[in-house]
């Protein structure tokens, strides 16, 4: 009582200290923002206009936290949906300019961008400028752009689809030394690979080559279906420079921001551009003493009769993965954000939208029983992103209905489990680790007392033991997957053993409702709820404050302060979900629900 007593004045002290320099930051007046539009010309406040959606510093589905960890003042694809909705129905704006500059999105991402502005394009006309262009901007532009522009400058990198993956086995085992063991339950899985072979196996090779296949046939489609007059070859035989790319058909102008801004206000007669998304936008705006009183008591969930609840990143019991910025999804935080739009009275459905390898098997399966309670009081409709495999398709699974891009990546239905061992590589440098058992009767004491050491390897009774354990936990998996589909466990089956499938490839196997993005999920939301077509959906954000954070026991989060994670969460943030995914076998989770690989589509 007195330990846990002066905790708390410690974090008392703490908290009072954080609102000293939080109100001071208040009083402080900061730097005029500068234009993001390119030119320094003023700018009429009234008056036809166009519209720019400034994605150029990205559209994370999950934005990085901000201001005193509350969310970021970044665009995110949620702001990007509601502004594309609005623009359609304003009277003031009379075209729209996509400013991509030189961001990347995901395949899955740009497949529901260019669908959503072509959809707005019947309304009004819709340029696209970019820097540069790669395989996803690429269709984004084709698909939703009347026009598209790029800086003289710049490339359009239409080079075809790819995965990559990495294998550690012989950096592991002949160099290092160390002795890896791991399990997989499911012949396609394919999990363990990186770290026991030093390329793919033949099941895991066709898994990926069918998956990749549809993700190309989709990607190829997207485009020809904004640029029917293409030749064949052209979306797959770049890279081309700005003025090759024109003369291919890929764009339609070269030239400067300023440029594309300047002939679409001719075009459209319109005498001024607002940013309605992104940098200089209303919202990228901060009011730093909202931001404090929002910190101090907490970002309360949206009062929107439609909530969007995000499920982003790797899976995990409490966070803090091996490169871990952000957390991906955590449990005990997830539960508690579903726990309260579940007693909202106010919340009438809910999409969950999706962005997941998976990770630890026990966080999937308790936040999918949360999600069947949520789905049998109010709609629950999914809306999958750039992938929902493994355990993230787990949760998938429980939606009252299941939207998916014909470009993302579903299924991965298995387990894999195992751990990396140190002696060996210790004994080389003359380090010996020695295991004393209490029952020295019991020949097999030893190695099972420590089986979850990263000294010693596993044993064959104990290594049958977690076989047992994880071929449990898959079948358990697969119950799960049926319930919630409400298919059955043999027609399950036939997609499980940790295959990977297109978007369109899951739709016909019953693991996905409906080809859509999340502007389709939110409108099937609407109609299971009888909510009029214009009802409001708002992103529900975690809750707590700056108070509860400080008061908390451990650190919330994940992000870790070593060298090593930053630097490669910059260089390659793609595979910061799927090593965490992997990295929960550290936080002694024995089984896994994880996506094949840390795999990265371009």
């Amino acid at each position: 009582m007195r330990r846990s007593c002066a905790r708390t004045l410690r974090g008392c002290a703490g908290a009072w200290a954080a609102l000293s320099v939080a109100f001071t930051l208040v009083a402080c007046e900061g730097r005029p923002r500068a234009s993001s539009l390119g030119t320094s010309r003023a700018e009429p406040s009234s008056g036809p206009a166009i519209a720019v959606l400034d994605l150029s510093e990205g559209l994370p589905e999950q934005p990085p936290p901000g201001f005193l960890g509350l969310s970021s003042k970044g665009a995110s694809f949620e702001e990007l949906v509601a502004q594309v909705e609005s623009l359609g129905r304003d009277r003031h704006v009379r075209g729209v300019l996509v400013r991509l500059g030189a961001t990347r999105v995901g395949l899955a991402q740009a497949t529901e961008i260019g669908a959503m502005l072509a959809r707005l394009g019947e309304k009004l006309p819709v340029w696209c400028h970019a820097d540069d262009l790669g395989n996803g901007t690429m269709a984004l532009a084709a698909r939703g752009c009347r026009r598209v522009w790029a800086s003289p400058g710049g490339s359009v990198d239409a080079i075809g689809i790819a995965a990559q993956m990495l294998y550690f086995h012989k950096l592991l085992a002949d160099e290092l030394g160390l002795e890896v063991d791991f399990l997989q339950v499911g012949r396609y899985k394919g999990a363990e690979e990186p770290f026991t072979r030093d390329g793919p196996s033949p099941e895991a090779r066709v898994s990926l080559q069918t998956c990749l296949s549809g993700i190309r046939a989709a990607w190829l489609d997207g485009i020809r279906a904004g640029r029917p007059s293409l030749a064949a070859n052209v979306p797959e035989d770049g890279p081309y420079s700005a003025p090759g790319a024109r003369e291919r058909g890929l764009l339609d102008d070269v030239g400067y921001y300023d440029d594309a801004r300047t002939a679409l206000e001719k075009e459209t007669h319109a005498v001024r551009a607002e940013v309605r998304l992104g940098p200089g936008s209303e919202s990228d705006s901060s009011d730093v003493f909202s931001d404090v009183m929002r910190a101090v008591a907490g970002e309360s969930i949206s009062p929107a009769p439609i909530a969007v609840v995000r499920a982003v990143g790797a899976i995990s019991m409490e966070g803090g993965g091996l490169l871990g910025q952000g957390g991906g999804i955590v449990e005990r935080r997830l539960m508690s954000t579903l726990l309260r739009v579940e007693r909202d009275d106010d919340v009438k459905a809910v999409v969950l939208r999706i962005d997941s390898p998976g990770g630890s098997a026990l966080a999937s399966d308790l936040l999918w029983h949360e999600l069947m309670r949520l789905r049998a009081k109010k709609p629950l409709i999914v809306s999958i992103g750039e992938m929902a495999a493994s355990g993230g398709y787990y949760l998938a699974s429980a939606g009252s209905a299941v939207y998916a891009d014909p470009t993302s990546i579903v299924g991965s239905i298995g387990v894999v489990g195992g751990k990396v061992a140190a002696l060996r590589a210790l004994e080389r440098i003359g380090i010996h680790s020695d295991t004393v058992a209490a029952n020295p009767a019991d020949p097999h004491a030893a190695a099972r007392a420590a089986y979850e050491s990263l000294l010693t390897p596993w044993d064959d009774a104990t290594r049958r033991r977690l076989l047992e354990t994880m071929t449990a936990i898959y079948d358990l998996f697969l119950s799960r997957v049926a319930e919630g589909r409400r298919m059955s466990v043999e027609r399950v089956a036939e997609s499980a053993e940790g295959r990977i499938f297109d978007g369109s490839d899951g739709k016909s196997r019953g693991l996905v409702d409906e080809l859509g993005g999340l502007v389709d999920a939110i409108g099937r939301a609407r109609a299971m709820a009888g909510l009029p077509a214009d009802a409001r959906a708002g992103v529900t954000r975690e809750s707590g404050g700056l108070i509860q954070e400080i008061l908390q026991d451990e650190p919330q989060g994940g992000t870790h302060d070593g060298l090593l994670a930053p630097t490669v969460a910059r260089l390659a943030p793609e595979f910061v979900p799927f090593v965490d995914s992997v990295a929960q076998l550290a936080n002694r989770e024995v089984a896994l629900c994880s996506l094949p690989f840390a795999l990265v589509v371009r």
